[in-house]
């Protein structure tokens, strides 16, 4: 039996998505998006914990992604979870850890500026495939 890498996130960006192109013409979207927790602590105390969380969208959904998001817009993500390795200028080891998007739906509440109804973008299958690591082909679980 494979395992199972999945990540569902609802939050806010932190603004707008940065688009640019491989060599050979796809389409790579960066974001940030917050997720916030509320909480009563141990002596009864309110507390709100704030989670950043990098976004990596391909092909055509980050072309979406590019277009109808913007900083402050509420998004619902299901990707994968990735940790990403480089080294710097200087040469130190740096790492990183990224969802790889895999669907996108663009949330609002009542009174949103947006005249862009919820909508559900899934990434194509061949932008999975050619995102650096794809581990396999995910499969769709009933839940």
């Amino acid at each position: 039996m494979s395992g199972v890498n999945k990540a569902i996130l609802v939050g806010n960006l932190g603004g707008d998505p940065q688009i640019r192109y491989t060599p050979s013409g796809t389409a790579v979207a960066n974001f940030n998006i917050a997720t916030t927790e509320r909480f009563t602590d141990k002596s009864g105390e309110k507390q709100t914990r704030t989670e950043w969380h990098r976004i990596v969208a391909w092909a055509r959904l980050a072309e979406i992604c590019n277009e109808y998001l913007k900083k402050g817009k509420q998004v619902y993500i299901e990707g994968r979870i990735q940790t990403r390795d480089w080294e710097d200028k200087e040469g130190n080891k740096r790492s990183t850890v990224e969802i790889i998007a895999t669907n996108m739906v663009m949330l609002g509440r009542a009174g949103d500026s947006s005249d862009v109804s919820p909508q559900e973008f899934p990434a194509d299958e061949q932008a999975t495939q050619e995102a650096p690591a794809a581990a396999g082909e995910e499969d769709d679980l009933p839940f």
